[in-house]
């Protein structure tokens, strides 16, 4: 089992992450990856769990698991079928929606 799938599974997403060509990575990433989501003018640093796969490449949809640094800012703000972006920096890497909050209100009352 990685570090990563030891943590909280937070947020259940959908990523559909961009290509190069669309200005996304030009590489894949895995398990573990630490970018930021981005929404409401906000970025917040998440990892990230892929359940279904052992790499993500450019142009992939694909569902994961987030597990936020910081629960607390995020209870009451984020719901199922909300859309963000997942960035680099400045960059957006991946478009993605929420479609299911699992343990976040209960991280975020701790």
């Amino acid at each position: 089992m990685t570090d990563s799938a030891r943590l909280p599974r937070h947020i259940e997403v959908e990523l559909r992450f961009r290509t190069p060509e669309e200005g996304g990575r030009d590489s894949p990433c895995n398990s573990g990856y630490r970018p930021q989501m981005y929404y409401d003018g906000h970025d917040w640093v998440i990892n990230i769990f892929f359940p279904d796969a052992d790499q993500v490449w450019p142009g992939d949809t694909v569902r994961a698991y987030f597990c936020m640094m910081s629960p607390n800012d995020h209870v009451k703000h984020i719901h199922p079928d909300m859309e963000f972006k997942l960035r680099e920096g400045a960059r957006v890497i991946a478009d993605g929606r929420i479609t299911k909050v699992i343990t976040l209100e209960n991280s975020g009352e701790k």
